[in-house]
C-alpha cells in the first residue's frame, strides 16, 4: 500500500475516493514544524543554523504517519504546490527521518493544481522529488521574518513604550496606510467651478456639454477659480449662439481581463462582494478542497494561490463551448485567448484561478454551497468565461460646439460612448476602487456639423479639490502588488495582522492608521529608513525569487542582510528616550499638531497658555502633554480629536429649547462630546461622548440634543410597573429594566425603540438565566443531528466566542461565521476536525490541579526571557522574567 500525504483532512477524504484501496490518505493539518519563539532559532554566527520545534498539536499525527509508512511501500508527499506546500512536505520528511521510520521506501513529490479525479491521477503518473530551491526559498524567508521580528521588537518595546511589534513585510504596509494618512492631512483643497450647458438638437433631444475653451485658449479642469470668473461664463453662454462646430466617432474595443490571480480575486472579491480578503482565501480554500455535489465530492475551483494568469488548453476549450451555447457563436473570438503572466518568479507562475469544470454553471452548484461560497464561485465563474470572451466594441463619440456672444467664442465639448456590441460586457465588467463620473458613458444623440443648438440652461457648480482617498483592503492589496512588496498569498493575512495588533482599524470599508501603528513608522523612518523602504522591500523578494530559480545561495542573500541589520540595531542601543521623542515629534508634527481653524498655534496648551504641547512616551503609550508639567497637567490622546480630525474647541450648535443653555461640541481627552451648559458651583454639566463611526462635522443641534437625552425612559413595564431604560454603554446600546440589561440587535435604534420591542428584549434576556443575564451563556441554536454519530449539534455564543458543541467535544467558529450562518455541514467539520486533533476545547477548559509543596506561578514568572537571535548576549536585566515574547511575523 502506498500513503499519500496532503495537507487537510477535507482533501484527504476527496482524494482517497479518487485513488481507491491501495492508497492510504493522511493530512499533516498544515505545518508541523516552526522556529520556536527563544532566543537562537536561527543563529546567524553559525552558518544561520536554523533548529525547529515540533508543534505540540502535531506530534500525534506524526506519530501516526510515521507509523503508516513503516508499513507503506511509498510515500507520496501530495501538499499543495506552492513554496508553503513543497516547505510542508521537506518538513514531514526530515521529521521521518529523525524518527527513523523510513527503511528504503520510495518518496515521491506530486502536485495537482485542482482537486478532480482527472487531475489527481495525472499528477500520480508525473512524479518528481522535492525541490530544493523552493525549499530554500522558504527557509530564507523565514529566518529572515524572525531575525526582523525578533530583532526589531524588543528595541521598540525599550524605545517606545506601547508598541507592539514590527516585521519585515507588515511594517512596509503599515507605512504605505500611515504615508496616503499623512498625504490627506498635508493636503490643501482649492476651490474651482465647472460650467455645464444643457443643449437640445433640432429634433428635441438634450445632452450636456462643458465649457473647455474660452478666447482660443484652452480652460483646465482647475482653470475657474472662483465663483467671480464663474458668473461671468455663466452669463456670457446665456446669451450665446450654439453650433456644433465637429463631430468625431471613433471606434474603440475594450478586451476584457485575464482570469483571477491570488491577488487580483482578493480584490475584485472586495470590490464586488464586500469580502476581506482572509475571508476570501478561506472561503476559496473551501471551493478547492472539495464540497459534496449529488454524493460526490468536487473541488470546484483550481489552486487559490498563484501568480499565473494561463490557463489550461482543455479548459479554454470548455469555455469556449459554454461561451457558443449559452451566448452564440458571435461572443467567441476567432482564436483562443493567451495570457501571459507578469510574475517574476517562473517557480509560481501557476495556472489562473478557475473553475474545474466550467460547464459547472453557478445556478447549477449554488444549491450546494453556503452564500459566500456560491457568490465567490460565480465570481470565478464570470470572470473566467469573460477572459475567453470577444471584446466588446464601442463607438465613442465627440462633439465640439462654438458659443459665440458678441466678439467672444466660447467653446464646449460633449463627449459620449455608445456599446455596438457588448462581448464580454455582456457577462463581466470589472470593479473599481474609486467611484468616478464617468462622462464617457452617456450616449449622444445624433448631430451634424454647423447644426444649430437651443440652450435649455447653465450650470455653474462649485467644487473642491479631494485629497487621494484612503486605501481600501483592495487598493491596499493593489499597490503592494504594484511594488513588488511580499507575496500575493500573505497579502490576507498581512492585513489581519495590522488589524489584530491594533495598527490600523477598518471603518466603512476604509482603512485608517491608529496612533500606535504611526508611532511606530515614525520610530523605524527616523532610525531604521532603509528596512521600510518600497524599494529595498521590493528588492529583497526579487533575491527571494533568485534563490528559487537556483540563481543564488539562501544563506548568501541572510549574510548581506544580517550584515547591515544587526549594524543598525547596534546603533540604537545608546539612543536616549529624549532623542526619539524629538525626532517623533518633528516627523508626526503635521499629524499631531495640525493648523486650528482660528490661525492660533497648535501646539499652544489650551490649559495655561503657556506651555507648549509636546510628544510624551510613558509605560501605556504616547499622549500629547504641557511642557510645564507638573504645574500644568494637561494632556490629551495623540490624535486632537477622533477619527482624525482636527481640534475643534469649543464650537456653539445652539440652545437647548427646553432649559435655554448653550449645546456646545468640545474636544477631550477621550475625543469629541457635546455638553448643556456649564459647570456651576462645582457641578459638572451634563455630557454625552459621539457615538462609535460618528465625526465632529456629522453633529448638529438635533444630533448633539438626541445624545444628550440618554439615557431615556422608554416607558413602564406592564408587570411591575418600574421604568425601563434606553442608553449606550461600553458594549453598546441596550434597554435596562432594574438588574437586567438587553443589547440592542441589528435594526433597533437607541433613540426610537419602543415599549413593545424593550419589554421582548428584556423578557428573552431574563428566558436565559440568570447565569445569562450575568455572563451572557446562550442556550443555543440547534444545527440537527450529527449525520454519523447521531446527537444534536448545537451552535452558541460562549464566554471565549461563538462555538459548535456535540457530544462534551467544542470547536470555535472562524472569524466569518457566527450562531446563526453556521450550517450543519460546517459544524459537523469543524468538530470532526477538533475531534482528531484532540486538544481540549476552548470552550470546555479544565481547571488544573495544584501541584502540593510549590507556589503558584505568576503570569509574570511564566513568560519566558526576551530572546535575541544574534551571538551578542545583552546582559540580563533584574526584570528580564517579565518582559515579553516578541512576536515573529505571522503574516509571512
Amino acid at each position: 500500500m502506498d500513503l499519500v500525504l496532503v495537507e487537510s483532512p477535507a482533501k484527504a477524504k476527496t482524494i482517497n475516493k479518487y485513488l481507491g484501496r491501495n492508497y492510504e490518505v493522511l493530512a499533516s493539518f498544515g505545518h508541523v514544524r516552526d522556529l520556536p519563539a527563544k532566543s537562537g532559532s536561527v543563529d546567524p554566527d553559525t552558518n544561520f543554523r536554523m533548529l525547529w520545534e515540533v508543534d505540540p498539536k502535531a506530534a500525534k499525527r506524526l506519530n501516526d504517519i510515521a507509523r503508516a509508512v513503516k508499513g507503506a511501500d511509498k510515500l507520496i508527499l501530495a501538499t499543495d504546490p506552492d513554496r508553503e506546500g513543497e516547505a510542508i512536505s521537506w518538513h514531514v520528511l526530515e521529521v521521518l527521518k529523525q524518527k527513523k521510520a523510513l527503511n528504503g521506501q520510495t518518496i515521491q513529490r506530486v502536485v495537482f493544481n485542482a482537486i478532480t479525479k482527472q487531475a489527481v491521477t495525472e499528477a500520480m503518473r508525473q512524479p518528481r522529488a522535492i525541490d530544493q530551491a523552493l525549499v530554500d526559498a522558504y527557509l530564507a524567508r523565514r529566518a529572515l521574518d524572525y531575525l526582523v521580528g525578533f530583532t526589531l521588537s524588543p528595541v521598540l518595546w525599550r524605545k517606545l513604550p506601547g508598541a507592539r511589534s514590527a516585521g519585515r513585510v507588515q511594517s512596509v504596509a503599515l507605512r504605505l496606510v500611515c504615508d496616503r494618512e499623512l498625504e490627506i492631512e498635508k493636503f490643501v483643497r482649492h476651490e474651482y467651478w465647472s460650467i455645464v450647458a444643457t443643449l437640445a438638437t433640432p429634433r428635441n433631444e438634450t445632452f450636456e456639454a462643458r465649457l473647455v475653451g474660452a478666447d482660443s485658449k484652452k480652460l483646465q479642469r482647475l482653470d475657474i477659480g472662483s465663483g467671480a470668473e464663474a458668473e461671468a461664463f455663466k452669463q456670457a453662454l446665456e446669451n450665446a449662439v450654439f453650433t456644433v462646430a465637429a463631430v468625431e466617432a471613433k471606434p474603440v474595443k475594450r478586451h476584457p481581463q485575464p482570469p483571477f490571480t491570488t491577488s487580483t480575486l482578493q480584490q475584485e472579491a472586495s470590490r464586488k462582494l464586500g469580502f476581506a480578503p482572509a475571508h476570501t482565501m478561506r472561503v476559496a480554500q473551501r471551493l478547492y478542497e472539495g464540497v459534496d455535489i449529488g454524493g460526490e465530492t468536487v473541488g470546484l475551483i483550481t489552486y487559490m494561490r498563484t501568480d499565473g494568469v494561463q490557463i489550461a488548453g482543455e479548459a479554454v476549450s470548455a469555455a469556449r463551448r459554454v461561451i457558443a451555447d449559452d451566448y452564440g457563436a458571435r461572443y467567441v473570438p476567432p482564436s483562443p485567448r493567451r495570457y501571459e503572466t507578469k510574475a517574476k518568479n517562473a517557480q509560481e507562475a501557476h495556472e489562473a484561478i478557475r473553475p474545474t469544470d466550467l460547464s459547472r454553471r453557478p445556478q447549477q452548484t449554488k444549491r450546494y454551497l453556503d452564500a459566500d461560497q456560491a457568490k465567490l464561485y460565480e465570481l470565478i465563474w464570470l470572470r473566467t468565461m469573460a477572459s475567453q470572451m470577444e471584446s466588446a466594441e464601442l463607438e465613442r463619440t465627440t462633439a465640439d460646439i462654438t458659443a459665440k456672444v458678441a466678439a467672444r467664442l466660447l467653446e464646449l465639448r460633449a463627449t459620449g460612448t455608445v456599446v455596438k456590441f457588448d462581448g464580454f460586457l455582456t457577462l463581466y465588467q470589472e470593479g473599481r476602487d474609486e467611484d468616478t463620473d464617468d462622462e464617457e458613458s452617456r450616449r449622444l444623440p445624433e448631430m451634424s456639423t454647423g447644426e444649430r443648438l437651443a440652450k435649455r440652461s447653465i450650470a455653474a457648480d462649485q467644487h473642491f479639490t479631494e485629497p487621494p482617498p484612503r486605501y481600501s483592503e483592495a487598493s491596499l492589496v493593489k499597490r503592494l502588488e504594484e511594488l513588488g512588496i511580499g507575496r500575493p498569498s500573505t497579502y490576507a493575512s498581512i492585513l489581519q495582522v495590522l488589524k489584530d495588533r491594533k495598527y490600523v482599524r477598518l471603518d466603512k470599508r476604509r482603512l485608517y492608521p491608529e496612533d500606535r501603528g504611526r508611532i511606530v513608522v515614525a520610530f523605524l523612518e527616523s532610525f531604521f529608513a532603509k528596512y521600510v523602504e518600497y524599494d529595498f522591500t521590493a528588492g529583497l523578494e526579487e533575491q527571494l525569487d533568485l534563490i528559487s530559480n537556483h540563481e543564488i545561495a539562501w544563506r548568501e542573500v541572510l549574510r548581506d542582510f544580517w550584515r547591515d541589520f544587526i549594524g543598525a540595531v547596534d546603533d540604537t542601543k545608546d539612543l536616549k528616550i529624549s532623542q526619539v521623542i524629538d525626532a517623533l515629534d518633528a516627523l508626526l508634527a503635521p499629524h499631531l499638531f495640525p493648523p486650528r481653524a482660528d490661525g492660533a498655534d497648535p501646539r499652544q496648551c489650551p490649559n495655561c497658555s503657556g506651555g507648549r504641547l509636546t510628544l510624551k512616551l510613558s509605560k501605556y503609550g504616547a499622549f500629547i502633554g504641557c511642557s510645564n508639567y507638573p504645574e500644568c497637567r494637561y494632556t490629551r490622546p495623540l490624535s486632537p480629536a477622533a477619527d482624525g480630525a482636527a481640534d475643534i474647541g469649543t464650537k456653539k450648535l445652539g440652545e437647548d429649547p427646553k432649559t435655554g443653555l448653550d449645546v456646545t461640541l468640545r474636544s477631550g481627552r477621550f475625543g469629541p462630546y457635546v455638553q448643556l451648559g456649564e459647570s456651576v458651583d462645582g457641578e459638572k454639566p451634563k455630557r454625552a461622548s459621539l457615538q462609535k463611526g460618528m465625526t465632529p462635522e456629522d453633529v448638529d443641534l438635533a444630533t448633539a440634543l438626541k445624545l444628550l437625552s440618554l439615557p431615556r425612559e422608554v416607558g413602564r413595564h406592564p408587570e411591575d410597573g418600574e421604568p425601563i431604560r434606553a442608553s449606550i454603554g461600553r458594549f453598546g446600546p441596550y434597554v435596562q429594566h432594574g438588574k437586567t440589561y438587553a443589547n440592542l440587535e441589528t435594526g433597533d435604534d437607541v433613540f426610537t425603540i419602543g415599549l413593545n420591542r424593550a419589554v421582548t428584549l428584556i423578557a428573552e434576556k431574563v428566558a436565559k438565566g440568570p447565569r445569562s443575564r450575568r455572563f451572557g451563556a446562550d442556550p443555543g441554536r440547534p444545527l440537527g443531528e450529527h449525520p454519523s454519530k447521531g446527537g444534536l449539534v448545537v451552535a452558541k455564543n460562549g464566554r471565549y466566542g461563538p462555538y459548535v458543541s456535540h457530544a462534551g467535544i467544542n470547536a470555535t467558529l472562524p472569524r466569518d461565521r457566527t450562531p446563526e450562518t453556521v450550517t450543519l455541514e460546517e459544524a459537523v467539520a469543524l468538530l470532526d476536525a477538533r475531534a482528531e486533533r484532540g486538544a481540549p476545547a476552548p470552550h470546555a477548559r479544565p481547571r488544573r490541579a495544584k501541584r502540593p509543596g510549590k507556589r503558584p506561578t505568576t503570569s509574570a514568572e511564566a513568560r519566558p526571557a526576551l530572546p535575541r537571535p544574534s551571538a551578542r548576549p545583552s546582559k540580563p536585566s533584574a526584570n528580564s522574567k517579565t518582559r515579553r515574547k516578541p512576536p515573529t511575523e505571522a503574516a509571512e
